[in-house]
């Protein structure tokens, strides 16, 4: 099947022809991980100081191996881009128009809404009328969460007519027991979440679900791995017609398995396996779920 990705073309007009667009991970807990950034203001130097970094760890694989649409700028802390009130996202929002360019607008938000109590959907509405093309949620929450804000922010630009496209980047984290502040408040953050790392078959339902519930931009933030972009890839591999090239031997759901030299472990390349397992964190007595802060 040929490919629907269309090269040159503007971000509008693809979500517009119903391309999917897949974002880019994290680059920043990503390279603290590999010593480069620095912990706490989680600042972007690696950027100067190691460009390699960032082109061998992320950046060569998302976009040469996995072919994702979009590659976002590295500058945490650089810039004010993890909203977390209505009122300021709203302002960046009427300042980006002034460009002439299409803007998309994420907030660090959950369902319970912005840290002033603003629901989800009015978020959305207040987005859209404020001149953003493209709205939905970035990091703070889980792949769950984060498509349940979504799905409330779409309903409130149903309930008021308005018309837009829907953009999605969770983290690589499990999240169900935080709480408004998102994982920020966790007892885990920042060093202690590798226990609730989504597994590659978690984001490819997450991928499914976005796109099932109408979002067309789908990517990923903090905790996402090369190997999670791939997930979405070869979910999405239908609707963007061609596997990304990182399939060829993996095989999507496992079905490179299929040679393994153990019987018990052939058996298990197959889709309904892996959509089905329920991965234990090999931790003894691991409590189910944590405490937050505050």
């Amino acid at each position: 099947k040929k490919p629907i990705i269309r090269p040159g073309t503007g971000i509008l007009e693809r979500l517009d022809g119903g391309e999917v667009v897949i974002g880019d991970g994290s680059f920043l807990i990503t390279l603290e991980k590999r010593g480069y950034v620095k912990a706490g203001l989680w600042t972007p130097e690696a950027v100067v100081e190691h460009p390699d970094a960032g082109r061998s760890s992320f950046i060569t694989i998302i976009y040469l191996v996995i072919l994702t649409t979009v590659l976002q700028q590295f500058a945490f802390y650089y810039s004010n881009s993890y909203f977390e009130y209505v009122e300021e996202a709203v302002w960046a929002v009427e300042v980006l128009k002034e460009s002439g360019k299409p803007v998309a607008a994420t907030m660090c938000i959950g369902p319970a809404g912005d840290m002033h109590g603003v629901p989800p959907g009015e978020c959305a509405v207040r987005l859209v009328k404020a001149g953003a093309s493209i709205v939905g949620v970035n990091c703070r929450f889980g792949p769950g969460t984060s498509l349940k804000t979504v799905e409330l922010m779409k309903e409130g630009l149903g309930a008021t007519g308005l018309k837009t496209h829907l953009m999605v980047q969770s983290l690589g984290f499990h999240t169900p027991d935080c709480g408004k502040g998102g994982f920020v408040d966790l007892p885990e953050y920042p060093f202690g979440l590798e226990p609730r790392a989504a597994t590659r078959w978690d984001i490819q339902k997450y991928a499914r679900e976005a796109y099932n519930l109408g979002v067309r931009y789908i990517g990923g933030c903090c905790g996402f791995e090369p190997y999670h972009i791939r997930a979405i890839a070869e979910e999405l591999a239908p609707e963007r017609g061609f596997l990304p090239l990182a399939s060829e031997k993996h095989g999507s759901w496992g079905s490179g398995l299929n040679m393994h030299t153990k019987p018990w472990i052939r058996a298990r390349a197959r889709r309904e396996y892996w959509e089905n397992l329920l991965p234990a964190s090999g931790r003894p007595f691991c409590p189910s779920l944590s405490k937050p802060d505050v």
